[in-house]
């Protein structure tokens, strides 16, 4: 299956590098490139992208306005965000706004490549323990506090759901939940959709999010 990208970034030396790399592959097929986010927004609407590669600072409307425009209306578009380790508080608003996953903007440019091909299979999360880690701080800021003690409530999912959830929240591959339960890596895929449809979630990402907001999985719980 082609992946269809449009990469969003206001350095046209970025967009170039991952254009020419995108080429010489046969499941990456660049559809549109924007310098800003509003032309993200509209490249979005109009090509109907896989993923949107979207650098968090651009002029006009941010990577953050343009991510929340583009996952409000339920297409299913993934939005891969553009960061540095010093931005936290973009990627926190990431977060809130709908991306699916983050990348290191000084990383090489196959391996950004790799994390397209990642987001738009929504199988795993992108460099897991830079975003579990940045999970973990989202749900326990401030503005999130408060929310209800005790033992958590899960409406409209089994309790082997259940548990798939959190082993979703602790980072788990398909393979790795299939082991931990001695299910078959295929009775995985099929609960993780389940969950994707129950929880009206777009990828891994929202899942594990989830998980940590309902207490599933808490901060610090490593792998």
């Amino acid at each position: 299956m082609t992946v269809r990208v449009v990469l969003a970034d206001d350095q046209p030396l970025v967009r170039a590098g991952l254009r020419v790399l995108a080429a010489d592959t046969e499941d990456l097929l660049v559809v549109g490139e924007a310098g800003t986010g509003t032309e993200a927004v509209r490249l979005a609407r109009e090509e109907r992208p896989d993923v949107v590669v979207m650098d968090i600072r651009m002029p006009g409307m941010d990577g953050i306005e343009a991510t929340r425009t583009i996952t409000a209306g339920g297409a299913p578009v993934r939005v891969l965000m553009l960061t540095t380790f010093d931005e936290d508080d973009y990627v926190y608003a990431a977060l809130r706004a709908g991306a699916s996953g983050f990348l290191v903007k000084d990383m090489a440019l196959e391996d950004i490549l790799g994390g397209i091909r990642v987001v738009a299979a929504g199988d795993a999360l992108i460099a897991p323990t830079v975003t579990r880690r940045l999970i973990e701080e989202f749900v326990s800021r401030p503005e999130r506090a408060g929310r209800a003690a005790g033992p958590p409530v899960v409406e409209g999912i089994t309790e082997r759901e259940r548990e798939v959830l959190t082993l979703v929240g602790r980072g788990r591959s398909n393979s790795e939940i299939a082991a931990e339960l001695f299910i078959s890596v295929a009775t995985a895929k099929a609960h993780v959709a389940r969950l994707f449809s129950k929880l009206a979630a777009r990828d891994r990402v929202q899942l594990v999010i989830t998980a940590y907001e309902l207490g599933l999985v808490t901060p610090g719980e490593g792998r």
